[in-house]
């Protein structure tokens, strides 16, 4: 990319990069935490889970970024094709993460919905996923890419 596009992009500075990971966080901890309760209550394997979860965590990542870019005025279609290029990278980083780390802690998977250890790993991952995906988010949005392609459509 030549110099003469690059002020175009938001600053990637940690506070931008911080915002985006948190929009980011969001989305995915909604779905995350809905898809490992649903999996969870239902009985479902730590494989079936985790699917459920990170299928649930992409959902609701792209419609909260949809749900911004709508209200901007684009067209579903336009606002789907913003949605996948700001968040697809930040939310699959987030959510390999977010599920090795519960998948790390012994007993989080199998500790079932009133216990304490599934709720302190469950916040534990997301955060640990929030400190490693800032950093991914810094340099994308540096590239314009990532949240760098929604900015346009802040106001």
């Amino acid at each position: 990319m030549s110099d003469t596009h690059a002020h175009h992009h938001p600053k990637a500075t940690w506070s931008t990069a911080a915002s985006a990971t948190l929009h980011c966080l969001t989305g995915c901890a909604i779905g995350e935490v809905l898809g490992m309760v649903i999996g969870t209550w239902l009985g479902l394997g730590n494989v079936a889970t985790i699917v459920l979860a990170v299928a649930l965590a992409f959902v609701f990542g792209y419609a909260l970024t949809m749900r911004g870019v709508l209200k901007a005025g684009l067209p579903v279609r336009q606002a789907l094709k913003v949605a996948l290029a700001a968040d697809t990278v930040s939310i699959l980083v987030m959510e390999i993460v977010d599920n090795a780390v519960m998948i790390g802690v012994p007993g989080a998977m199998d500790a079932g919905l009133a216990n304490g250890l599934f709720w302190g790993a469950l916040v534990f991952s997301l955060a640990v996923a929030f400190v490693l995906t800032v950093p991914v988010n810094k340099w994308m949005i540096g590239r314009g890419r990532g949240h760098a392609v929604v900015h346009e459509y802040h106001h």
